[in-house]
């Protein structure tokens, strides 16, 4: 049966107090407060952009969805997970630290904002899916002892996956350490000599230090990385290189699986928010500024991840002729996630568009 995503439409360059009130009304249309009992512990997660990151999604969308979920009597936090790579979000001090100083701090939202992986991005359940890559998937255990969740995902292209959206802020965003590890645990980028400048930002910046300077380049050990792309983000002469025509595919593949593993077992306590709006080339896990690539079209809502990620296809396709995956990494496949994921029972590729 064909889904139902909610749209609601906003002009380019929309303010922050618009895409709340869109986010608001997409609520209510889609009747998402019956995902909310009264008590229940809501997890709302969102992502604040690292430290020079300027088109992350805004606090005020957040503070809209706080205020729905306090209308319905339930009890919300904001909620995040530690980044593999170095950077102001690798642990939960620094994370709750920077998320305050973007404007998610608990006196500007109004709910409180809690690592869902614990202290050191470790804390977490292990979960039974019998995906096809994976039986079972480790979880930040307080997503896991939510009682519902809304989960708000800014959708941008990504090196790794063509997209990220809905499917990624599941299962990248809320797996643990581990979780995350195993997910990149089959990209395993190598150095291409002729184009490294030895310039040391890769070997700075690798979280687990495998990186070495070897003759006149960098070199990388494959037996220890843990492919997180960090290497590939931070070098600015094309010198990392990654098998991509196979890689993306299995990490897209174990995503999906990932994000199943988030939301098994509370299938009927989840809604999905995806801000369509300041879209660019790369995710905002990216230390820098960056320009949109497709103009901001709106808010879009639905009870199916599969559905709302094949939606944000859709209508930036409609909006630019190619959609936002093509337009950031045309030589990757953004459906390997979403088959994937409507393959193992996340939810569906067919929809019905409802604008309000």
């Amino acid at each position: 049966m064909a889904a139902k995503v909610y749209f609601a439409r906003l002009k380019n360059g929309s303010t922050p107090y618009e895409q709340a009130q869109k986010t608001k009304e997409i609520f209510d249309a889609a009747g998402a407060e019956k995902c909310i009992s009264p008590g229940d512990f809501v997890a709302i997660k969102v992502h604040v952009g690292e430290k020079n990151n300027i088109t992350h999604m805004h606090p005020e969308i957040a503070r809209a969805v706080v205020e729905k979920v306090k209308e319905n009597e339930g009890l919300p936090f904001l909620t995040e997970t530690s980044t593999l790579y170095k950077g102001e979000r690798e642990n939960a001090i620094k994370h709750i630290m920077h998320a305050h100083r973007r404007g998610f701090g608990i006196d500007q939202v109004g709910a409180p904002f809690i690592m869902a992986d614990g202290l050191a991005g470790n804390t977490e359940i292990e979960v039974e899916i019998n995906g096809e890559l994976n039986k079972t998937v480790k979880i930040a255990r307080e997503i896991r002892l939510a009682d519902a969740m809304v989960i708000i995902s800014h959708p941008t292209g990504h090196m790794l996956t063509a997209l990220g959206a809905c499917i990624k802020n599941l299962g990248m965003g809320l797996a643990s350490r581990m979780g995350k590890m195993r997910q990149h645990s089959s990209m395993k980028p190598t150095i291409k000599e002729s184009k490294c400048r030895l310039c040391g930002k890769c070997i700075e910046w690798c979280p687990e230090n495998i990186i070495e300077e070897r003759g006149s380049s960098a070199f990388i050990n494959s037996e220890k990385c843990i492919g997180c792309g960090e290497c590939l983000a931070v070098c600015r002469f094309g010198a990392v290189e990654y098998n991509f025509g196979r890689d993306s595919v299995i990490v897209q593949k174990e995503m999906a699986e990932h994000a199943y593993g988030v939301i098994k077992g509370k299938e009927d306590k989840c809604f999905f928010i995806n801000v369509l709006v300041n879209m660019t080339k790369d995710c905002d896990c990216l230390d820098k500024k960056q320009e949109k690539i497709i103009s901001d079209i709106g808010i879009l809502g639905s009870f199916d991840p599969v559905a709302i990620d094949k939606a944000t296809l859709d209508l930036t396709a409609e909006a630019n002729k190619r959609n936002l995956a093509e337009v950031s990494y045309g030589k990757l496949n953004a459906m390997h996630q979403l088959e994937h994921a409507a393959r193992i029972g996340m939810g569906s590729l067919e929809y019905t568009l409802v604008e309000i």
